[in-house]
């Protein structure tokens, strides 16, 4: 049975839809329909339901799911064992990271592994969590760093160390920069710039609660610098997370009911990577349970 057409198989199951397997794998449309039916006629079974929206593995679909898997798994087991022993390890990994204090965290896992393989290079893509995500779905990036929560069923994850706390960037000469937290009613009949999607929806939405009405969004963004800069300009206060940098006339003041998330490094169930990447997943579940063990 070719490893190829087993993995054109697992994309369509995990993607759902030719299109947008076809796309990741790169190859077209009519070439993997073509490729999966060949794969039908061979077995003698039907592999999807398909329908006008989506397409659905059968009974027999998700027995040559579970084989396939099996077989991908056992294949790259045997092409890492055969490799030389003394042959080190090249490639580029791409990585896409969201304004985060756990990206600090990230940083110390990508320096340290490359102590370890120092002929690997890396491709670090900034952007918000809809950029990220976006780009880790269609295979752009191998990783992404974003916010939970994260759909389980489609992506293997390591939960970063780190808790992002929500609160204001406001001027140093503002009043809310003399507290030492800040609560819904103070923002009330203020101008706030905030992180683009459905504020009412938000967690800052749902945080303000009823006063959620009583302010107004007069700018949204979707990274700190550029929100900040609106906000030494006296635009409005910033509505968002706890960096590891500071600016010359912000302050942060944290938020209270204290608001917090959690962040993951995620990755695409049944992808096959490179052989950097393989080894970088695996290196990053090592040292995340290192951490976590040393906190106990």
């Amino acid at each position: 049975m070719d490893l190829r057409v087993l993995n054109y198989f697992l994309a369509v199951a995990r993607e759902e839809n030719f299109t947008r397997a076809a796309q990741m794998l790169h190859v077209t449309q009519p070439t993997l329909s073509r490729q999966i039916a060949q794969l039908e006629e061979d077995l003698g079974v039907k592999l999807f339901t398909r329908s006008n929206h989506n397409i659905i593995l059968t009974e027999d679909g998700m027995v040559l799911k579970r084989r396939a898997q099996e077989l991908l798994a056992l294949a790259e087991k045997t092409r890492q064992d055969l490799r030389h022993r003394d042959e080190e390890l090249t490639g580029k990994i791409a990585i896409g990271s969201g304004e985060f204090q756990s990206t600090r965290f990230l940083s110390q896992m990508i320096a340290s592994f490359s102590e370890k393989h120092p002929n690997v290079q890396y491709e670090i893509y900034s952007g918000d969590a809809d950029n990220i995500h976006d780009y880790v779905e269609r295979g752009l990036l191998d990783i992404g760093l974003m916010a939970e929560p994260i759909d389980i069923r489609k992506y293997d994850f390591i939960s970063m160390p780190v808790k992002e706390r929500w609160g204001v960037w406001v001027n140093t000469d503002s009043a809310l920069a003399q507290k030492e937290w800040v609560q819904p009613e103070d923002l009330v009949g203020k101008q706030l710039i905030t992180a683009t999607g459905e504020f009412p929806k938000s967690s800052i939405g749902k945080w303000l609660d009823d006063y959620n009405t009583q302010v107004k969004i007069i700018a949204t963004g979707n990274l700190l610098y550029n929100e900040a800069m609106l906000a030494e300009n006296h635009l409005g206060i910033v509505l968002g997370i706890k960096l590891n940098y500071t600016y010359d006339n912000l302050c942060f003041v944290p938020l209270y009911p204290i608001l917090e998330m959690s962040t993951v490094l995620v990755w695409k169930k049944e992808q096959i990577f490179s052989s950097a990447t393989s080894s970088f997943i695996e290196f990053a579940r090592q040292y995340e349970k290192v951490i976590s063990d040393n906190k106990l």
